[in-house]
């Protein structure tokens, strides 16, 4: 059984990565709060890296997660999403450990998307302190490992050197170049949802429980999203088979706009949707407002419920091998909805 360290463990998306990966796969968890769903003597602090026992990959959680509220010092995000990466990615660098998956952001590259899609040829220009600390700790990944693989070069140059004249006179496709030693993936997945789960899904959900009519109907957007059940299947994919490293964005296939999101949840609570079509400029006006009083709606948040973007999830398909996310958007965010945990038993392996 391989040997798995999450950071982050007891988070959202740690706590559903150890419901869906803990029956095949031995995890170790390091966190700041414990002991959550680890055994003891299986969850770690952050000063016990020396303490770790040999690990097949380690999946890089831990962070501080975009504040919607804005307010956060932009020190914070480099500290928390920066500093830890730095100090995690060292020690896998410095380890036997084979496989490093670490959790990045759309918002590394993107705070609105130009054009219909979002790929992961864009090049990246984030707006907010949260998606400039993930783009800063991608950096440093791809710095250090282009740093590491020159120092293994200038000690085995000779060997290194005919490999590469075989590598170029065939010239095959990146995904059938031989897997280096150390495999990085780098993923950027949209908005993750499911059981468990905080932010604007469940403010979202609170007004239409609350009988309160959406007034936003307005605004006609798609968005793109992540349930956790599909990051599941690819956290296992990466884990079990040989896919080349890379970076990847993950994303349900279709994306869903946020009038949809509400007939959804009036559905799932057995109620009519009541959608309000009020003036989009009414609405920005009272988001700026509540800018200056702090209130639930601002527009920060009004721009997370209703702009559209779209992500794309092509590149990781090709490299799983798959035409289509196991889980569709619609049938992942009801079970988020319903609170149901017991997605992942059901999906594919």
């Amino acid at each position: 059984m391989k040997t798995i360290l999450i950071t982050g463990a007891n988070g959202f998306v740690g706590s559903n990565l150890y419901d869906a990966l803990s029956s095949d796969f031995h995890l170790i968890g390091l966190d700041i709060t414990g002991p959550g769903k680890y055994p003891p003597g299986d969850l770690f602090g952050w000063d016990d890296l020396a303490k770790l026992p040999p690990l097949d990959a380690i999946i890089h959680l831990a962070g501080k997660a975009h504040d919607t509220a804005n307010t956060a010092r932009e020190e914070e995000y480099t500290e928390v999403n920066v500093g830890l990466t730095k100090t995690i990615f060292d020690y896998f660098l410095q380890s036997g450990t084979e496989k490093f998956i670490f959790f990045s952001s759309v918002k590394a590259v993107a705070d609105t998307v130009q054009g219909d899609v979002l790929t992961e040829e864009a090049i990246p220009d984030p707006k907010t302190p949260y998606g400039k600390s993930k783009l800063e700790a991608e950096e440093y990944i791809q710095q250090s490992t282009v740093n590491s693989q020159q120092s293994a070069v200038s000690s085995q140059q000779s060997t290194v050197s005919s490999q590469q004249s075989a590598v170029n006179s065939q010239q095959p496709p990146a995904s059938r170049l031989p897997l280096p030693a150390k495999q990085i993936y780098i993923l950027r997945p949209a908005m993750i949802h499911g059981p468990g789960n905080k932010g604007n899904l469940n403010l979202l959900y609170r007004v239409v429980k609350s009988g309160i009519p959406w007034p936003l109907g307005a605004f006609d957007n798609r968005r793109s999203f992540a349930t956790i059940g599909n990051v599941s299947f690819v956290i296992r994919q990466l884990l079990e088979k040989p896919i080349h490293p890379g970076t990847y964005q993950v994303a349900d296939d279709e994306p869903v706009s946020t009038n949809e999101l509400i007939r959804l949840m009036a559905r799932t609570l057995n109620r009519k949707p009541r959608i309000l079509r009020l003036p989009s400029g009414l609405i920005r006006a009272l988001a700026r407002t509540g800018d200056i009083l702090h209130l639930p709606l601002n527009s920060e948040r009004l721009k997370k419920l209703t702009e559209t973007y779209v992500v794309s999830n092509a590149k990781l398909k090709e490299a799983l091998g798959i035409e289509t996310m196991p889980v569709q958007a619609l049938q992942g965010l009801e079970t988020t909805l319903r609170g149901r945990s017991s997605l992942h038993e059901r999906l594919p392996k």
